[in-house]
């Protein structure tokens, strides 16, 4: 039976992806599946990225920081009016949950491939999304009506309702501008780092605060709804393995819910959207503790990460669907996918997990990617190409399938001991250790993986599994050089690489500076990123462990700790961009 009664309204002939990585090259696929030329833009350093040689017309953005490439409204709409783009489709990330960005499309004569602007205005919106779930009848924790104003009424929420507590971006998503105070010294701090890591990630850092609950599982439900008003709930998924709340496998459909639990998941799920006026491909999140509590956590007004989970088990091509109901499809109301089988996803990232996960963008030197039956690769990396430091961590995403979970898991071990990585750390070697673990498998009729089960009930076994990679140095960032040319009276615009000219032959070699010998005092960077903050003032009395710095890298932020007990002698400031193992602070010992 079709998905769809009718199909599209609006013929749709070139298509602009504002984004980049394997989730643009992943649309650009559905696209060339439907017929749709593609457009691709592009930051500097992504300019031998493997979607912009997939695309059929590709246009660099000029510039690296994702505040002057892929967050830049004005030039990604400029590039749609050049290109004759008849629509935009945001992926995931960046301006994908961007109600503004959506409204500029539609100002714009373009078709945006997602939910209307006001529909992601209310659900993009923590708060109003809890609204909207209390209205419902949806299950809900507590938490604030409102953006909380400072850390204090932070402090006294926790006091007040008692702990954990998640700290949330109020407009933010995937983990990032969230964080969970499980001490009262910490809320504080945790508060301004939710709050710095969301306004670098989403430019609005209004945070508000609920209860969080202990040891859950993360529980979603995939909708996806037309705009004429049938709203579907096609699947279920887990994604519990996190860290840093940031997810690392997920799985469809969830497994070890009882009917009831799944019952109420879909349906709280279908009146949500419902409510809201959704339409296009979203996620409903919830939590659902270990006592089988289940709580409404948030909507996602975009395509997720784990969205192949869900097209392997359901056969449905979420990004085809996507454009056909932008474009005017009805769904068919009698229509209902049945679950097929069991996939698996795993992220791979470019990240040590060895080292808390730190990001280790650079060179990636070997890329051998398993295949075979039950195997699927998503990638936006190759060999010979290089992770960014200035964006997502993530290279790459492992999806596997097979007519059971065991089956899945099986063909996920044989699949994971064919990757080979090498250059860049990836978080392989954890996948390998998750899938041996009694608690992931279920063995004993128990699956005991939450969302803090890699911070704590397995933090000792991977300690002891995981070896550290070797330390990354990421080839630095070769800027453009860019000159306007005429061909037959049209301007172009032509960028070369800076360092073009002085690596022409005759040249004279650049000067190496001799290496500087380490100072047993010296606090060098953890990753190459920006130093956000100092937590610790110049001259300071610092204790050996005492946080005395955040780093951002790749959206996401990285503490700095004293290595030892001392005075502090700050030797970078607050907004410096550094490399890997630069000086950031002496401490001299007391």
């Amino acid at each position: 039976m079709s998905l769809f009664a009718h199909g599209p309204d609006r013929p749709l002939k070139r298509l602009l992806i504002a984004n980049r990585g394997e989730i643009a090259l992943r649309i650009i696929r559905a696209c060339r599946d439907e017929g749709i030329e593609t457009v691709a833009i592009y930051a500097d350093s992504d300019r031998d990225a493997l979607f912009v040689h997939a695309a059929d017309q590709a246009f660099a953005l000029g510039g690296e920081k994702p505040a002057e490439t892929y967050l830049d409204i004005g030039k990604i709409l400029d590039i749609a009016a050049r290109s004759g783009a008849g629509a935009v489709h945001p992926g995931y990330g960046f301006l994908s949950e961007r109600a503004d960005f959506a409204q500029a499309v539609q100002d714009a004569g373009l078709i945006w491939i997602g939910p209307d602007p006001a529909v992601i205005t209310a659900l993009g919106d923590k708060i109003e999304a809890r609204r909207i779930a209390e209205a419902v009848g949806a299950p809900l924790v507590a938490g604030t009506p409102g953006p909380v104003e400072s850390a204090a009424e932070a402090l006294a929420f926790a006091r007040a309702h008692g702990l954990p507590i998640a700290i949330k971006a109020a407009f933010g998503g995937g983990g990032r501008g969230m964080k969970v105070a499980w001490q009262l010294d910490e809320v504080e701090e945790l508060f301004d780092s939710a709050t710095r890591e969301a306004l670098t990630a989403f430019g609005r850092g209004e945070c508000f605060i609920e209860q969080f609950l202990d040891r859950p599982r993360h529980i979603e439900a995939q909708v996806l709804a037309d705009r004429h008003g049938t709203v579907k709930v096609i699947g279920t998924r887990d994604c519990s393995l996190q860290r840093r709340n940031q997810k690392l496998v997920e799985e469809a459909p969830a497994p070890f819910l009882t009917d009831d639990q799944r019952a109420r998941i879909h349906g709280a799920a279908q009146r949500i959207c419902a409510h809201a006026g959704y339409s296009g491909a979203g996620t409903v999140e919830f939590l659902l503790s270990a006592n089988g509590t289940i709580s409404f956590l948030e909507v996602n007004t975009r395509l997720q990460v784990e969205h192949p989970v869900t097209e392997e088990t359901t056969g449905i091509d979420l990004v085809r669907a996507m454009i056909a109901v932008a474009c005017g499809a009805r769904l068919a109301d009698d229509h209902v996918p049945e679950a097929r089988g069991h996939a698996i996803e795993f992220r791979i990232n470019a990240e040590d997990p060895a080292r808390g996960f730190l990001p280790t963008p650079g060179p990636v030197t070997r890329f051998d990617a398993p295949s075979g039956p039950g195997v699927r690769l998503d990638s936006g990396v190759a060999a010979g190409g290089a992770v960014s430091g200035s964006f997502d961590s993530m290279m790459a995403k492992l999806i596997v399938t097979g007519a059971t979970r065991a089956e899945a898991l099986q063909r996920a071990a044989r699949a994971l001991a064919e990757f080979r990585i090498e250059g860049v750390a990836s978080v392989l070697p954890f996948h390998r250790a998750v899938l041996s673990e009694p608690d992931f498998r279920a063995e004993a009729g128990a699956f005991a993986v939450h969302t803090r089960w890699i911070e704590t009930d397995f933090a000792e076994r991977l300690a002891a599994a995981v070896a550290p990679h070797a330390r990354v140095s990421p080839a630095p960032t070769v800027p453009m050089l860019r000159l306007a040319i005429e061909i037959d009276g049209k301007r172009h615009e032509l960028g070369l690489p800076a360092g073009l000219m002085a690596a022409a032959p005759g040249s004279p070699p650049p000067a190496e500076a001799p290496a500087a010998e380490a100072d047993p005092g010296d606090v060098t960077a953890p990753i190459p990123g920006t130093l956000a903050k100092w937590q610790a003032e110049e001259g300071a009395m610092v204790a050996a462990g005492e946080v005395i710095a955040v780093m951002e890298a790749m959206k996401m932020e990285t503490r700095v700790e004293a290595h030892r007990a001392g005075r502090l002698h700050q030797r970078a400031a607050a907004g410096e961009v550094l490399a890997f193992g630069a000086v950031l602070a002496r401490i001299d010992p007391a």
